[in-house]
């Protein structure tokens, strides 16, 4: 195992080491703000509410994520019911539930705020009613008197404070004062109810015991027929499509799927670094010269031409006596043999035998013997050491 993957080793087993300890270290964190999303079980989720609604209005409940502008392009219902949870409404939209409660539908919109389109259109006004911590949610009917629902964490505190004389008043919130938070508004054959509290339907409230009365007593409000429940408006953020929206909503699979993408960050960016190719060893070459003159003089051996090996070791050894010894070499006479002499400090004797065998190699019709060959090339070596 190379350097490198004891690296990877390493950084991979530390980052494991710290996660596990962050794991084990961490404590849960509740989140407490108010999404009114039907998928969330946190505290302000509407997750229970989602799961019960069919059970609350009679199995006649039809959910939707189109707005009702969409809605009701395309569908045309007798008289209906219609739930609005906390969700922002475009004018055209509003403008068809309206239409649809003008010809003898019912419409229940809860929502903590309504837009200034909505509150002219109906002739009301809200306004903030209460700064208390908690409140307490009552209904006007006396057989609802003994049903109430208290608001302990972050109540919206708002109420009606101006609405029509025809408008009926069907919940208060007692602070300090009584407030209207809960109306019924008559409109043509149909009629609008609108409550200002919508934590009332969130998990964190319905889960506490009695506070499921309280809540049906709100929608005993409405007919007994087929309830139209916008509730795409209700979350906050669509549902992923992703292939991987399991891996991401679990937070040990988020864990690993980002730790494995982090390691294959950490591997590419070790690897980036341009590799050294390995410089292949090449052997210098040899000089074979020596091997070379032995395969031509035995070649010549073979063929038996001495008189042309001759001439050849003549010429090779006057082209060094000119190149070396700068003797010109075109006269082989007592002038060469005197000068040969001097600058080798060979025997004159030996220098005038090697002449006379260096030009009977050069004469084309000289008898040459193998002994002729041995001779000279004997003498002609022992000049030139």
């Amino acid at each position: 195992m190379n350097k490198t993957f004891k690296l990877y080793g390493l950084i991979f087993i530390i980052v494991m080491v710290v996660l596990a300890l962050l794991e084990l270290s961490k404590s849960e964190v509740t989140d407490w703000r108010k999404n009114f999303d039907v998928n969330e079980k946190s505290p302000f989720g509407l997750y229970i509410f989602s799961k019960e609604a069919n059970h609350l209005l009679n199995e006649k409940v039809k959910r939707t994520d189109l707005s009702p502008y969409d809605f009701y392009k395309t569908q045309k219902l007798k008289p209906h019911n219609i739930l609005i949870i906390e969700s922002k409404l475009d004018s055209e939209s509003w403008n068809k539930i309206l239409q649809n409660v003008e010809k003898g539908s019912d419409a229940m919109v809860i929502a903590g705020s309504f837009s200034a389109d909505i509150a002219d259109s109906l002739a009301f006004t809200t306004t903030t009613i209460s700064f208390e911590d908690s409140n307490l949610l009552l209904l006007t009917d006396t057989k609802f008197a003994r049903d109430s629902l208290k608001i302990d964490k972050l109540p919206s505190g708002k109420g009606f404070d101006l609405i029509m004389e025809k408008d009926e008043i069907l919940g208060k919130e007692i602070s300090d004062l009584k407030m209207a938070n809960f109306i019924k508004v008559n409109h043509g054959k149909g009629h609008l109810y609108l409550h200002l509290e919508p934590l009332m339907l969130t998990n964190y409230y319905l889960l506490k015991p009695g506070n499921e009365k309280y809540v049906q007593d709100v929608f005993s409000y409405l007919p007994d027929r087929e309830t139209v429940w916008f509730s795409g408006a209700n979350k906050n953020v669509a549902e992923s499509r992703s292939p991987l929206r399991f891996i991401l909503a679990n937070p040990g699979l988020r864990y690993a799927w980002w730790l494995l993408l982090g390691g294959l960050l950490l591997f590419i960016i070790f690897n980036a670094k341009r590799k050294q190719r390995i410089v292949p060893i090449l052997e210098p070459k040899k000089n074979k010269s020596v091997e070379f003159v032995k395969s031509i003089g035995n070649l010549y051996l073979q063929e038996g031409d001495f008189h042309d090996m001759m001439a050849k070791k003549a010429q090779y050894f006057l082209n060094r006596v000119r190149m070396h010894l700068m003797i010109d070499t075109k006269d082989l006479d007592e002038k060469f043999i005197q000068l040969l002499h001097l600058k080798t400090g060979k025997s004159v004797e030996k220098i005038k035998e090697a002449t006379e065998l260096i030009k009977k190699g050069q004469d084309p019709y000289s008898n040459v013997m193998q002994e002729d060959l041995i001779r000279m090339n004997k003498l002609l070596d022992e000049i030139l050491l």
